[in-house]
């Protein structure tokens, strides 16, 4: 039995002449909390989007949940759920309504799609909102929402993009919980990507960071700390990308190029 639910090996993606991922290495077992950290610019986005089949490498191969994400792209989109860093929501529609619409675009059946969706709302702790319009929630209930439309289909690997990005101290522990709760009850593997270095290494049980498209290194939290003889993920983190701020030139290439067209 295959004991690893991501495998990248080789993996090569350039725009023009500027390489943004090169020829990296790592996999994800199954039921990991997965930590993907990096600075701006590093080669996260990137890297996910080929991940999630919205874009294509130049080099080396993916495999997720044993489907090569080229050559079997609904196998791979049938196996994950994705929660992007922006917001996605239908905000003119309701909780059930925004859930509702994406079980037919799932191909969840007619006679299940009413428990499933109110199951998974309950799950969240909105149940008794799911006819109020998502415009007026509040941004943690907003990510509840996304991440019960991220198991709708009962993926096997849910992608989380700063999940809680611009959320309150008890928000972000409320999303946090329930997230472990998800990888704990349903074996859901979770792979995501969060500026918040404190987050990352009190929530995952393994870390990759990644800089100037490179995998530096892979470890638990202690690993990391231990190999790079600091005191806590923040510091090693530091020390192993320095201290420059960054800006994301892979996004500004890509977005040049999809500009000129």
């Amino acid at each position: 039995m295959n004991k690893e639910i991501v495998n990248v090996n080789n993996l090569l993606k350039k725009f023009g002449d500027f390489v943004a991922v090169d020829n990296i290495n790592f996999s994800v077992k199954k039921g990991e909390i997965f930590a993907f950290l990096g600075p701006n610019g590093a080669g996260k986005s990137t890297t996910i989007k080929i991940m999630t089949t919205l874009s294509k490498a130049n080099g080396g191969s993916v495999e997720i949940n044993g489907f090569d994400v080229l050559k079997d792209k609904k196998k791979v989109r049938e196996s994950i759920g994705v929660i992007f860093q922006d917001p996605t929501l239908d905000e003119d529609l309701t909780a059930y309504e925004n859930l509702y619409y994406h079980s037919i675009l799932y191909g969840i059946s007619k006679a299940k799609r009413k428990k499933k969706i109110e199951d998974l709302l309950n799950y969240v702790g909105l149940l008794d909102r799911k006819n109020d319009f998502v415009k007026n929630f509040s941004g943690g209930m907003k990510r509840r929402v996304e991440i019960a439309r991220g198991l709708l289909h009962d993926p096997k690997l849910l992608f989380l993009d700063e999940p809680t990005l611009g959320l309150d101290v008890q928000t972000r522990t409320f999303l946090w919980n329930h997230i472990k709760k998800v990888n704990k009850e349903k074996k859901i593997t979770v792979f995501f990507t969060s500026h918040n270095l404190d987050e990352a290494e009190k929530i995952a049980t393994k870390v990759a960071i990644i800089d100037h498209g490179r995998i530096l290194i892979i470890g638990t939290s202690e690993e990391i700390k231990k190999k790079t003889k600091t005191k806590s993920l923040e510091k090693a983190f530091l020390k192993l990308t320095g201290y420059d701020i960054r800006v994301d030139k892979a996004d500004g290439v890509d977005r040049m190029r999809r500009f000129r067209r």
